[in-house]
């Protein structure tokens, strides 16, 4: 115990000078806060697992078993779905209890109620006006209300799960809450059912309200269109599609002919904060002709934030109607990736624009009436108040229309941005039934029960990919998606004009899908979802272009597959951004005229096969000198006068192949023309001008690995809760996707045939979020070098397995 209490002791201590240096806005009462009795003394914890059996006060109808494995994935065993949920609530609180509330004050525009007005230079009363204006809530009201109205089934299930929740909440005082709440001064509030439902939209902003509309549209008033298309053209010749190519498709499409419609080119700047652009996943399964033993495996990691606590908790969930196994999404019932008797699924962002803007014309500045159609329709005012911890309350009139909240106005940033009006339109804000998606998910038996679960899945929109015991795979891109014309949404629409409204939305039928294609497997990796035959409009400002590639290059080869296999091809370090870019950047340097030092770096570069491994140099060699060679062509972007983004990297090749002439390659800081060659060779020498200087400081070197920092952050940013220095391959656009703090958030191969399921699993984290835990973050080295954990999944699981570590009950 003294070792462990050092331990969290040395932590906090570091946390509180973070704390003063203005990471954290408040600091806690230190008498309450080092109380030995009550303090952060009892966050640390000699045993592993403390949870004990109790009598919950008539709030369970029979008792539930729970029995925690070695490495401490509950599992539940109950004899009902109510008792079921209700525990799966109450045994994720204790283990996640600050980060399922501290996710959801986020998505709530709540941060300045716990975090206080400012964190360094970041307004939080800034952050949570546009997270309220986005509209993350008043989509989440919607669904609540459309399950109580539609769904009292899987609604009473909802409401279990929140009493576990809260029944937690309420067994414990202040000496066991998680040490974030001491740290920052505050207790844990009520959960709800409704928290359920803003998880589900939390998930949206992260995944789906990734756009560029406004961006498009100033590049396009700025550059015209011929330099538009050059910058972001919408489908390249090399695209490797989700649904293999040449698929037909029988069903007759809804027709929408595109209107004469001229946008409303206004300028918009600054525009608000996206999503991480690099949010995604790898998905693939093959069938049992390409595997060993004839059995068909399923894979899937999703790509997102590398956080502690993990946003990940594995769980296993068992009852007389359910036995299912996977990822849970803290704060929501049931599983969202995994397995149960029958089938596996997992899931990959399916990129599609589902976020549009419309330009509004108010009929005067008391904004209570807006054009429409020719008629002036009125407005709905919603007055936010946004309480500051030790201050005061802020403000803000939110402004509704037709299409959705008036998020641009004359309050939303600044003094200084342009008067604009734009009402933003997102899927998010319709109400939705992804909960029961995936609780008819977690007990689908087949193919067929699978597309009817989640048919019901409005978004984020997924690529589900699924594999059965009886030999199926298939795959089906789900969410509820609108009939577009031709580049509707891509640029700032007219509010007032109806030919810019979305008039339907396409059949779920009409949805991608393929089951047991020729080729023997699926897959997708966030890339375009289908070639041209596909009837329907489909657009997104970020397909990937490199991981589904790499991904379909090996599966195309592969034979006789094992679980291995396909474990080391989710860890594949391919750099496929480089094989395509460093042979021209190399061809271009005049060798002639190299030094010594010029010649060892090209030499580490031209020996190189592509391979990210993490104890290599070249990929940090490359790693700069590409990161030059963009800021260098793209200083026209990024220096413009109205918000603008680069072109993604394989645009970037493409133009720098085939466009040697256009007028962007000319550094406008320069008196001379320069051409690409010009560029590579400037760069390659700042290149190694900046990677001598970094290793002119103690400690640093050339090692992929240590270069890039592979980093799982606490969610508050503190370092000692952190761990840094990863020691991993890969990195964004890679299939090993792990960049510095983005990457592989939950691992997954799933075997099936014969009557059996076997799983293996592992996530950068652990299943505990308390620092002061002796296993927490013990997953991650495992996760870095390859390595998963066999998952323990069984019907029946008695207290003298030798997997069980703890095991309690909990009584009515």
């Amino acid at each position: 115990m003294k070792t462990f209490r050092f331990v969290l002791s040395l932590s906090i201590t570091l946390a509180i000078g973070v704390a003063l240096n203005s990471k954290i806005g408040v600091v806690p009462p230190l008498g309450k806060f080092l109380s030995p009795f009550h303090g952060f003394w009892q966050n640390a914890e000699n045993e592993i697992i403390d949870i004990e059996s109790a009598s919950l006060d008539e709030q369970l109808n029979d008792s539930v078993n729970v029995f925690f494995d070695e490495l401490l994935i509950p599992h539940v065993f109950a004899q009902n779905e109510k008792d079921l949920f209700f525990t799966q609530g109450y045994i994720t609180a204790y283990h996640r209890l600050w980060q399922m509330e501290f996710q959801l004050y986020s998505a709530a525009g709540r941060l300045a109620e716990i975090l206080g007005p400012k964190i360094g230079n970041t307004s939080l009363i800034e952050v949570d006006k546009q997270m309220r204006r986005i509209g993350l809530m008043y989509g989440a009201k919607k669904s609540e209300e459309l399950f109580k109205k539609e769904e009292p089934e899987v609604y009473a299930l909802i409401e279990a799960y929140t009493a576990g929740v809260n029944a937690y909440i309420e067994s414990i005082s202040y000496s066991d809450l998680p040490i974030e709440y001491k740290l920052l001064d505050y207790e844990p509030e009520q959960w709800t059912p409704l928290k359920c439902f803003l998880l589900i939209a939390n998930m949206n902003n992260m995944l789906s309200r990734g756009e560029r509309d406004l961006e498009h549209t100033n590049a396009l008033k700025k550059w015209g269109r011929e330099v538009f298309n050059t910058l972001y053209p919408e489908r390249p010749d090399t695209v490797d599609t989700v649904i293999p190519k040449g698929t037909l498709y029988d069903f007759d499409p809804i027709k929408i002919e595109k209107p004469d419609v001229t946008f409303p080119l206004e300028f918009v700047n600054p525009t608000i904060d996206q999503p991480n652009p690099d949010n995604g996943s790898n998905s693939f399964v093959v069938n049992g002709e390409k595997t060993a033993n004839g059995r068909v495996i399923l894979t899937n990691e999703p790509d997102l934030s590398l956080n502690a606590p993990s946003i990940w908790y594995v769980m296993h969930l068992n009852a007389p109607t359910i036995n299912v196994m996977g990822a849970t999404l803290p704060g929501g019932p049931g599983v969202t990736i995994g397995f149960n008797d029958s089938i596996a699924w997992g899931n990959t962002n399916a990129k599609r624009d589902l976020v549009d803007w419309y330009y509004i014309q108010f009929k005067d500045d008391k904004r209570e009436e807006y054009l429409y159609n020719g008629n002036w329709v009125p407005t709905k005012k919603v007055i936010e108040e946004i309480e500051v911890k030790g201050s005061f309350s802020y403000y803000d009139t939110i402004i509704y229309t037709h299409h959705g909240p008036v998020v641009y106005d004359r309050n939303l940033k600044s003094e200084d941005s342009e008067l604009i009006n734009l009402a933003m339109k997102w899927i998010a804000h319709d109400a939705s039934k992804e909960i029961k998606a995936l609780y008819m998910g977690n007990k689908a038996n087949n193919y067929e029960d699978f597309v009817e679960a989640f048919s019901y899945f409005s978004g984020p929109p997924q690529n589900y990919s699924f594999a059965s015991v009886n030999g199926d795979i298939a795959l089906w891109i789900n969410g509820k998606f609108p009939v577009k014309w031709e580049e509707q949404g891509k640029f700032l629409l007219d509010g007032s004009n109806i030919d810019h409204e979305w008039k339907t939305y396409m059949p779920q039928s009409h949805n991608l899908h393929v089951k047991n294609p020729p080729q023997d497997f699926v897959s997708s990796a966030n890339q375009h979802a289908a070639d041209t035959l596909y009837p329907y409009y489909q657009y997104d400002y970020n397909y990937e272009y490199y991981r589904g590639r790499r991904i379909n290059d090996r599966l195309r080869v592969m034979d006789n597959i094992t679980v291995k296999d396909m474990m080391e091809l989710q860890h594949d370090n391919f750099n496929y951004n480089a094989s395509e870019a460093l042979p021209m950047m190399l061809d271009s340097l005049d060798s002639a005229s190299f030094t010594d030092l010029e010649w060892e770096y090209y030499n580490k570069l031209n020996n190189w096969d592509f391979f990210n491994e993490p104890d290599r140099q070249a990929p940090t060699i490359y790693e700069v000198w590409w990161n030059k060679l963009n800021t260098k062509l793209w200083d026209e972007i990024d220096s413009a006068d109205v918000s603008v983004y680069r072109p993604n990297w394989f645009t970037t090749i493409e133009i720098l192949k085939k466009n040697t002439d256009f007028f962007m390659i000319d550094n406008q800081y320069t008196d001379i023309e320069e051409t690409a060659g010009d560029l590579y060779r400037k760069t390659f020498k700042e290149t190694i001008d900046y990677l001598e200087e970094y290793l002119d400081k103690e400690g640093n070197s050339l090692l992929w690995y240590t270069f890039k920092n592979t980093t799982v952050r606490h969610l508050l940013r503190i370092t000692p809760f952190s761990k840094s220095g990863i020691k991993i391959g890969g990195n964004r656009s890679i299939v090993n996707a792990a960049s510095r703090t983005h990457g592989p958030s939950w691992r997954m191969v799933v075997e099936l045939g014969d009557g059996e399921v076997n799983a293996w699993g592992v996530y950068p984290g652990s299943q505990t979020g308390n620092p002061g835990n002796p296993l927490y973050g013990h997953m991650i080295d495992e996760w870095a070098g390859g390595d998963y954990y066999k998952l323990l999944f069984e019907t029946t699981i008695s207290p003298s397995n030798e997997n069980i570590v703890h095991n309690i009950t909990l009584r009515p």
